[in-house]
Parts: structure tokens; C-alpha cells; sequence
């Protein structure tokens, strides 16, 4: 559930205000990849921490518990990144060594509650390697449970270990408004996201029905859960979970939009359109692809099935405010860029690298009941769906259900009443869920994505839309000839000329 996004809100620091190189995002989120020093210790790459990985009392730029200090430093609850990407591999590498010393079982409701921790000394312990960071506990909540998703979802531990732990993780450093950071694993496959304390609470008390849904339906678009886990640091809880990476770095993403199926102040700000790839919203959907984006019968009916039973799920657990990431492949684009672009993104050279959890993929995610062939090209599609738009041109579309960590508390109740007063209260995003969840599926289902037409063909409707606009511009220049009189077309039978 990447997006990647995801959350897919990107509003952050550019590389003039931070003083950090701009990269390429594996989330389709534009972002800048801190540099930090990098060492190799306990047989793991862990990027190298200062003596002392705390805020300095320099000039610091915020959002929520994420800064950035004037030499381009990213610290979280005054904690420096690197040391806690250090912590975090040093901890994963731990929980998931020692469980695979207990033996397999089956999930039982008491280990949804489980939470381990393990302290890390700064010189080492009998079951911790020294690091130079400075002294941190890892929890780990309900490992047993986390390890079952990982094995629905075909993630050995040894894979799941070597995504995170073997090379250094890539800080997305334009987060988001919500202040959290973002690690993409150097493989692409996992994307590392800090939570605030009620969104991890709340995840806890979601595993249950989690659980429930995975095993009815694996094949989703709402984010998977592969872990989640807290630091203890300088007197701060940082708690992280691990997630699918939406969107893959191997494929350029020409348009990015974060759809919720509302109107009221759903259009991105000009600073976000600004951005070589901003997350855009509904109003600008609407305008920039009134027709929507077509899809062949099956995969439209596949996908709207598994929107729908998506949001059941949401509204079972009062969920709502969650959006749909919809990042857009333009094949036939890609195919007319400049060469340096295509070296960047390889993505008419070769195929992108497979991802080792099954479902991963936005083809993956929906109902199987989709088959190949038909009236889209399915040959290539490296993982997107297949899609044309009203221009017939041919999209690979990547998507997922981002922001679910949101349920219908008092405060979003206050909020939707007191905007229901000033607008109009079916327009705006924060509604109650049934409502929302209605809204969303008809936004998605009838706006959003669309079949193609059986009849006439692609071809043959672009030579009719290129007609009807010759036929148009001929009946103008009639008319504004006065010497010319325009004869009228003729009605039904039933009427006359």
C-alpha cells in the first residue's frame, strides 16, 4: 500500500531549503534522499550515527515531530535519522532471528496483544551487538501475528531480513504534512513509515479483523502490514510500522493523484503543483480527465469488486478519510521520450525487477477473476493495470487504499458537523463511514474508471470524434458566412427538415 502513499500527500522541503540532493521516489513521492555516512558493522550496512544522535539547538525547520536543521539533518522526536535507521535494522535483525527459533504455530487471539522488547546498550550485551548509537529499546508488537502476514503474503524471513537489514535504508525526506518519516527498503519492496501513538494503537486493535480479512481475501488494495515496531529513544516513543511499496522506482510516473470522492478543497495547492510530480486531487481529476480512465470489462469488474469489499472492511472498523493513490504510467509517452529519460527509469528496456510478496503488485491486489487478453495489450504490464484514456492511448495504472489509520473518533465527528454548516455536508472528505465508504465506491466505480466500450472501437471512435470536430468547425464557418444560408438538419422521421 504504497504508495507507494500513501500517504501520497507530499509536502515538504526543497533541496534550496534543506540543502539535500533531489531524488526519485519509489513511492511516486517526490522526494530528497539525505546523505549520510555509511558503515558495515555486525555483518549489517547501517548508515554511521554522530556522537551524540540528538536535535542540535540549530535552526530547525518542523512539521509535526519531523525537522530539518539548517546542514539538511532530518530528525523525529529529536532523534537523528541515521541513528534511528540504525536501531531499526538493529532491532528487526534481532526480533526476527529470535523468532524463527520458536516454532510454528497457528495465530491465537492472545498473541494480537503480545509485545516484546529487547534493550540495546551502547557497548553490547549477551544477546545485542555493540553500536555506536546511543542506548534505545526495541518493542516488537505481536510478532507472531506479523510473522503469519509475512508468510500469507510469501515473505520469507530470511527475504524479509535481507530487504531491510543488508543495505542501508533510503530516507524519504519530503514526508508529507503529517510530519512522519519515510524509509523505502534498498530493493524497492518495503516502505517504513513512523505512526503517531492513537494510529499504532489503533492498528493493534484493528489485527484481529485484519487477520479475519487476510485469511477471506488476500487478494486486496488495502495496505499490508508486515510489522510494527517502536524505538525508544532520548526519552520519545518512535513507533514505525513496515508496509508494501506501492510504486515501483523502475517505472516513471507521469501523474499522481490522491483521490477521496470528494469536492469541498480537494485541489492541490500551487506549491504542490509545482513539484516535478505533484500529488494532485479530485477537482484537478476532473479536470485534467473528464472521460475518466478506461478499462477492459474484466478488470473493470475485478477492481470495482474489490473496492467494494475494501470498503465493507473500512466500514466495519468505523474507518474513513482513507483515499485511493492512483499514480499513471503513460506508456505511449514513455516510448516517445528522450533517451536520458528511459536510461533513468528503464522501463521500455527491460522489466522491473519482481517483488517478493505475492499480492504486491496493483494487478495482484485485485480479484483474480480478471483474465488476460481481451481488448488490452496485457503482455507487458509490469505490474500496473492496463487502462487506455479518452485519447486511446495506452496507461499501466498503480494503485492502492492509503490513510486507513483514521477511525470516526469525536474529533472528526465535530469536524464533519462544523463543515457540514458552512458547506454542504455530502461534499466534504470527513463523513460518517457508511457514507463515506458509498461516496468513495461511486466516485471511484463511475467517475474514476470506466469499461470500455464494446462498440465502436478505439479507432474508429477517434475518426469519429475527429469527424464530429470537422463537422462542427464546417457548420461554423456557415454560419459566419452571412451570404450562405445553413441549411437545417433533419430531425426524426417524425419531424420535418
Amino acid at each position: 500500500m504504497a504508495s507507494a502513499s500513501s500517504g501520497s500527500s507530499a509536502v515538504g522541503f526543497s533541496s534550496a531549503d534543506s540543502g539535500v540532493l533531489p531524488c526519485t521516489s519509489s513511492s511516486g513521492f517526490n522526494f530528497l534522499c539525505c546523505g549520510v555516512n555509511r558503515k558495515r558493522a555486525s555483518g549489517i550496512k547501517r548508515p554511521m550515527a554522530s556522537e551524540v544522535p540528538y536535535a542540535s539547538s540549530m535552526s530547525m525547520k518542523k512539521i509535526g515531530h519531523r525537522g530539518v536543521d539548517s546542514s539538511g539533518e532530518t530528525t523525529y522526536k529529536k532523534t537523528t535519522s541515521s541513528a534511528l535507521k540504525g536501531a531499526i535494522q538493529l532491532g528487526i535483525t534481532h526480533t526476527v532471528g529470535s523468532l524463527s527459533t520458536k516454532p510454528e504455530r497457528d495465530v491465537l487471539m492472545q498473541d494480537f496483544y503480545v509485545v516484546e522488547s529487547i534493550f540495546f546498550p551502547s557497548e553490547g550485551s549477551n544477546l545485542t551487538p555493540a553500536h555506536h548509537y546511543s542506548d534505545f529499546r526495541f518493542k516488537t508488537y505481536a510478532p507472531v501475528a506479523f510473522r503469519y502476514f509475512r508468510e500469507l503474503f510469501g515473505i520469507r524471513p530470511d527475504d524479509y531480513l535481507y530487504s531491510l537489514c543488508n543495505e542501508p535504508l533510503i530516507e524519504l525526506c519530503n514526508s508529507g504534512a503529517s510530519g512522519s518519516l519515510f524509509y523505502v527498503s534498498s530493493d524497492d519492496e518495503f516502505i517504513i513509515k513512523t505512526v503517531q501513538h492513537k494510529e499504532a494503537e489503533f492498528l493493534q486493535k484493528l489485527l484481529p479483523g485484519y487477520y479475519m480479512n487476510l485469511n477471506q481475501n488476500p487478494r486486496t488494495l488495502l495496505p499490508k502490514f508486515y510489522g510494527l515496531y517502536c524505538v525508544q529513544a532520548g526519552g520519545k516513543n518512535i513507533r514505525i510500522v513496515v508496509m508494501n511499496n506501492l510504486l515501483p522506482r523502475s517505472v516513471k510516473m507521469h501523474i499522481k493523484y490522491d483521490l477521496k470522492g470528494s469536492t469541498y478543497k480537494r485541489r492541490a495547492s500551487q506549491k504542490e503543483r509545482d513539484k516535478p510530480l505533484p500529488t494532485l486531487k479530485d477537482l484537478d481529476f476532473l479536470q485534467d480527465i473528464p472521460d475518466g480512465l478506461f478499462l477492459d470489462a474484466d478488470m473493470y469488474n475485478a477492481l470495482c469488486k474489490t473496492l467494494q469489499r475494501d470498503c465493507l472492511v473500512l466500514q466495519s472498523f468505523k474507518i474513513m478519510d482513507y483515499s485511493l493513490l492512483v499514480s499513471i504510467h503513460n506508456i505511449d509517452h514513455a516510448q516517445r521520450e528522450p533517451l536520458g529519460n528511459e536510461a533513468q527509469y528503464s522501463t521500455d528496456t527491460r522489466r522491473p525487477a519482481p517483488q517478493k510478496a505475492l499480492y504486491s503488485t496493483a494487478m495482484e491486489s485485485i480479484q483474480g477473476e480478471a483474465r488476460r487478453g481481451g481488448t488490452m495489450e496485457t503482455d507487458d504490464h509490469m505490474g500496473g493495470i492496463p487502462a487506455r484514456n479518452s485519447k486511446g492511448e495506452r496507461l499501466l495504472l498503480y494503485i492502492g487504499i492509503i490513510d486507513i489509520l483514521q477511525s470516526y473518533r469525536f474529533v472528526k465527528k465535530l469536524e464533519h458537523s462544523w463543515k457540514a454548516l458552512v458547506h454542504d455536508g455530502d461534499t466534504v472528505s470527513v463523513h460518517r463511514p457508511s457514507f463515506y465508504a458509498e461516496r468513495f465506491q461511486r466516485f471511484m466505480c463511475t467517475t474514476v474508471f470506466k469499461k470500455i466500450p464494446s462498440q465502436p472501437s478505439w479507432k474508429s471512435m477517434k475518426f469519429q470524434s475527429q469527424s464530429s470536430s470537422i463537422e462542427q468547425k464546417s457548420s461554423e464557418d456557415l454560419e459566419q458566412d452571412s451570404t450562405i444560408s445553413v441549411i437545417p438538419r433533419c430531425q426524426p422521421l417524425t419531424q420535418q427538415c
